[in-house]
């Protein structure tokens, strides 16, 4: 199975000898090193470059465990570099190496050196490389694969592709196994053995177990509301555990800087605020949380929503979860009774807006009047949009309202502006 990462290749090959660190992040496992190591060196090597010219680094690897050592490391790089020509420095997993941003801070003065470093988590880089670097730390972004990468790949039709991604989710290694048991339990393993490892020793966590279930407890609850105090209660009252809801938000806050889940914000349409409370997580991977969960729970409608989520932000939107107050006449009490209607998501780049929901189901007029609701109380005219299960082409209906099946949305990268 080949596996192409055709967009991210590029966003390399553009930035290539800009004078900037190129940082590469995402979630461990999720195809950094295969898209540096592989496909741009050999993307270099076709490009004049020769093999004496490119300096690998992969500080995750116990056959460099000296190089971790900022001093070492510097030297060793400066000892590679023999001639006055372009060298390309390929440093895998940075967090590894204490006071890396002295390194790079050197490597920088350098003129003949291109840097490229890949990172797991997001502290280290919203805080030391932006800092350090004031300016000259260039990210980008990289996620498990979207299901149109998945698909390229896959031997077979859209139905099994669809169900397969559903399941076992886009990690490059998942893609690569044969057998369903292969699938299931690599992604046990390395969510017990490497994510929830690297967030504990990274964190110097003491209570292995909390961090555990409150795992457990996000898993479940994908694309539900929920906040600190409500988690903090279920562990009380299920668990009879006590568990503080400052530890809670730090726990989380740890979970999204090492990639593994991602946060959004509830904003109201109408007030044009963002709302504090009960924040939803979706899952950067699916496979790893359906597998935390030992493949239960397999709700198509949270599953579909954590999708779409993840294939919005690979594609470059700022998303939040929307919020539309409207108000009704109680006739018993006779007084107006505020309601709150949900957007699934509110999706922003530049001056474009979205507005979408995520439909399993709207084959019932019921269905289509919850889902449109929504829509009809938002007081502008940008694009309002619903994703349904399915392979529907898209259309418009008479209030305006496009409606596309799910393998239109992920496999047309302009799907929204239909």
């Amino acid at each position: 199975m080949e596996i192409k990462r055709d967009a991210y290749l590029e966003k390399l090959k553009i930035r290539k000898n800009n004078g900037m660190i190129k940082v590469i992040t995402g979630i461990r496992r999720c195809g950094k090193s295969f898209l540096l190591f592989v496909l741009f060196k050999k993307y270099l090597l076709e490009n004049g470059v020769d093999n004496e010219h490119i300096i690998e680094i992969a500080l995750d690897g116990i056959e460099n465990e000296e190089l971790r050592d900022p001093k070492k490391c510097y030297q060793y790089i400066k000892g590679a570099m023999k001639d006055d020509q372009n060298y390309y420095l390929f440093l895998d997993e940075v967090q590894f190496m204490p006071r890396f941003e002295e390194v790079l801070n050197s490597l920088l003065r350098i003129s003949n050196i291109d840097v490229y470093v890949t990172g797991s988590n997001s502290k280290f880089l919203s805080s030391d490389i932006v800092t350090e670097f004031r300016g000259r730390g260039d990210e980008i972004r990289i996620y498990p694969l979207s299901f149109a990468e998945f698909y390229a790949a896959f031997d077979g039709d859209y139905e099994d592709a669809w169900e397969e991604y559903m399941t076992y989710g886009g990690l490059p290694q998942v893609a690569r196994f044969s057998t369903e048991s292969q699938k299931a339990e690599y992604l046990k393993n390395i969510f017990s053995n490497v994510y929830i490892k690297d967030v504990v020793e990274r964190n110097k966590l003491q209570n292995v177990d909390e961090i555990n279930t409150l795992v457990d407890i996000l898993a479940s609850a994908i694309g539900a509301p929920t906040n600190p105090t409500k988690i903090s209660n279920t562990f009380k009252s299920e668990r009879g555990i006590n568990y503080s809801n400052k530890t809670i938000s730090n726990h989380i806050d740890y979970l999204a800087e090492a990639f593994l889940i991602s946060k959004a914000t509830r904003y109201d349409i109408k007030g044009r605020k963002y709302v504090g409370a009960n924040l939803k997580y979706y899952f950067s991977d699916l496979g790893l949380r359906n597998a935390r969960l030992n493949f239960r729970q397999q709700e198509p409608t949270y599953i579909m929503e954590n999708i779409v989520y993840n294939e919005l932000l690979i594609r470059g939107y700022n998303v939040d979860v929307g919020i539309v107050d409207v108000y009704a006449i109680n006739h018993e009490e006779k007084k107006r009774v505020r309601k709150q209607l949900e957007v699934d998501f509110v999706v922003n780049q530049g001056s474009q807006r979205y507005y979408i929901q995520v439909a399993y189901d709207m084959t019932t007029e019921e269905k289509q009047t919850q889902e449109f609701n929504s829509f009809r109380n938002i007081p502008d005219s940008f694009k309002k949009i619903v994703i349904v299960n399915g392979t529907k082409k898209p259309w418009r209906n008479e209030e305006g309202f496009v409606i596309m099946g799910m393998k239109y949305f992920l496999l047309n990268g302009n799907s929204l502006e239909f």
